[in-house]
């Protein structure tokens, strides 16, 4: 028979220790190549989840690209059809340039022939330059003497001879040096008339004919109420109803008839209208005054202001501080003396035909 000992496995006859020993580090290595897979899985899924982020950012920057081009294209539109209208209204207004160019070139070429028709009229004025003067001169001294009899205004013909007498300088022909003195004999002789400040009175009796309009009239007195009666109205009050009623009929009775001491006599009354007109009157008595005035008119000037002071003493409260006023203008104005005698310039007209006559010659 065989021996039950020596059947038996090899492996299975080892001691359990060793059997352990030698099952370690199969376990160590399957373990091993457990976790290097489980890591380089991980380090995959790392790798991919990396990759997605980075495909995922990627795509939301280029959308944030996206529409910012858009964006910006839509800016660019924007602005490509204002540079259109920009360009538009650029083109009209050259076009409008061009033809106010145009037009300028025109009135440029018009007033180079104006200007060319004024410097021959020139030249045909300076070869003539002595009867030119004579005619300005003779111009001058009809404004003079226009000034002189229309307005009496001499200041202003004193000033036109003046100029007449400039205007002769440049000419030192012994006939112009005879009309420029006769000019000067005109000159000193207006010098001589008395100044009249005919302006500053025009202006006063512009202000006098205003303050006529604010004048109160006699007339326009409230009459007196009876002071007894104002006095006794208080008393009534605490009667009782029959005195009231008797107090009252006697009132009545005293007032029927009213007693009053008058001094002097009773001023002119006037109605509304007539006030109107009155009014007007004193305004067109003043504009006949300053015409007067004017034409150096002392009669019509003087009667115009005496008829104005008797109505302001006739019509109108004279207490009043603007009829004081008005009273003080009168007497101001009435003070002047407006008549002098204006010289007509009949030497230097006479010396001018003269010049002329000596020209035609």
């Amino acid at each position: 028979m065989t021996d039950p000992v020596q059947n038996l496995d090899p492996v299975q006859n080892l001691d359990p220790v060793q059997n352990s020993n030698q099952a370690t580090p199969l376990f160590v290595e399957k373990r091993k190549s457990s976790m290097l897979t489980t890591g380089t899985l991980l380090l995959v899924i790392i790798a991919l989840l990396t990759l997605a982020w980075q495909w995922l950012n990627t795509r939301h920057k280029f959308n944030e690209v996206e529409q910012s081009l858009s964006h910006k294209l839509e800016e660019y539109q924007a602005l490509n059809q204002q540079s259109l209208a920009l360009a538009k209204q650029a083109e009209e207004r050259s076009t409008q340039a061009n033809a106010r160019t145009v037009i300028l070139e025109q009135k440029l070429a018009e007033s180079r022939d104006q200007q060319e028709v004024l410097q021959t009229l020139y030249n045909q004025l300076a070869e003539n330059r002595e009867s030119t003067a004579v005619a300005e001169v003779e111009q001058l001294l009809n404004i003079a003497n226009q000034q002189l009899q229309l307005a009496g205004n001499v200041k202003s013909a004193l000033l036109a001879l003046q100029a007449a007498q400039q205007r002769l300088q440049s000419i030192d022909l012994p006939r112009a040096v005879q009309l420029r003195e006769t000019l000067n004999i005109e000159i000193e002789n207006l010098r001589d008339l008395p100044q009249i400040d005919v302006i500053s009175m025009s202006v006063q009796l512009t202000h006098l004919s205003e303050l006529c309009g604010t004048l109160p009239l006699i007339s326009e007195r409230q009459p007196t109420l009876n002071a007894n009666a104002a006095q006794r109205q208080p008393q009534t009050t605490a009667q009782n109803a029959l005195q009231k009623f008797g107090f009252a009929i006697w009132e009545d009775i005293k007032n029927l008839v009213t007693v009053e001491r008058i001094d002097k006599p009773e001023p002119p009354l006037l109605a509304a209208d007539h006030a109107f007109y009155l009014r007007e009157n004193l305004k067109l008595r003043l504009l006949t005054a300053r015409i007067a005035l004017l034409q150096h008119d002392e009669a019509t000037y003087k009667a115009d202001l005496n008829t104005i002071h008797g109505w302001l003493n006739q019509y109108f409260d004279t207490q009043h501080p603007n009829t004081i006023k008005a009273f003080n203008l009168l007497k101001k104005l009435s003070s002047n003396n407006i008549s002098i005698e204006l010289p007509q310039l009949t030497d230097s007209f006479a010396a001018v035909n003269r010049y002329k006559l000596s020209l035609e010659k």
